[in-house]
């Protein structure tokens, strides 16, 4: 049934994929309107996390966000589909790396960088756009699917550009393969631990939440440079993004410090742009039980 459901969505996909923009993003509000209005797409999901996330604001205020977010959804999801065709030359003009040479300065070090990235914004094109920002390995941490006809073709997608995808449970073989070369890897800072791994917890939009501690015991085992994917929508189908230096010396951070800083910075984006943030996502569902 998975190989099926995969056959018959693929042709549609990358028609959809040809279109030009114009008709692209009125094909996004149609399914937008879908999404929101006639399915109702986790909305209960959605709104219980506004409602806890934001206690300070209004419904309507909260019914405003959900709106907007569910517009960029229906462009996010649409964009990842843009992913099987769109040209390195349209991508690189709608999805704008700010500061490369920040990075630079590191790999002329000899040092490697460990990024933090939120669901937020449009970060499947941060990955392709990543892949070819540098001619340094861009190693991007993913969760795979569960359909693995599905999952191939995202990572074909993904890693079109140049980028190194590796799955969560291969993350530390695959870094002690490239020790020795600079290379920035990439992960998912706002990812769910499941339960048996969920052993810190801090203060998140309103809530108490589990962390993974990947990035924080990835960069002081390979001293690595940390930072933030501070990512920007400034039009529709149009992204900047800007890294902000964390930590130069992770060793000499204290216990948490490094986990703290990139849940802060990532908390201070989706206050300023909550519409830009995955809220569809369950990311509470893990409780603390003691």
């Amino acid at each position: 049934m998975k190989r099926l459901s995969y056959y018959l969505a693929f042709p549609f996909l990358y028609g959809i994929s040809l279109l030009p923009f114009p008709l692209f993003y009125l094909l996004s509000d149609f399914f937008c309107f879908l999404l929101y209005r006639v399915a109702g797409y986790r909305k209960k999901v959605v709104m219980e996390n506004l409602r806890n996330s934001f206690p300070e604001k209004s419904e309507e205020e909260r019914k405003r966000i959900a709106a907007r977010f569910y517009r960029n959804l229906a462009d996010i999801m649409l964009e990842t589909v843009k992913m099987l065709t769109i040209s390195p030359e349209s991508l690189k003009k709608r999805f704008q790396m700010t500061n490369l040479e920040f990075a630079e300065k590191y790999y002329a070090q000899g040092r490697s960088i460990a990024i933090a990235v939120g669901h937020f914004g449009n970060w499947e094109w941060a990955c392709l756009s990543q892949g070819m920002a540098s001619s340094h390995p861009s190693i991007v941490i993913y969760k795979p699917l569960s359909n693995p006809w599905f999952d191939r073709l995202f990572f074909r997608m993904r890693s079109r550009t140049g980028a190194v995808l590796v799955s969560m449970k291969q993350t530390l073989r695959t870094l002690v393969s490239y020790r020795g070369q600079s290379y920035m890897a990439v992960f998912a800072a706002d990812q769910t631990p499941v339960q048996q791994d969920a052993v810190y917890w801090t203060p998140f939009l309103n809530q108490d939440t589990a962390v993974f501690l990947g990035i924080e015991k990835i960069a002081k085992m390979n001293n690595s440079v940390v930072m933030f994917c501070d990512m920007k929508r400034v039009g529709r189908g149009r992204y900047t993004v800007t890294y902000k230096l964390l930590f130069e010396d992770p060793k000499a951070t204290s216990e948490y410090e490094i986990t703290k800083a990139h849940v802060t910075a990532l908390e201070k984006c989706i206050r300023e742009s909550p519409e830009d943030w995955l809220w569809s996502h369950r990311r509470w569902k893990v409780k603390r039980t003691s």
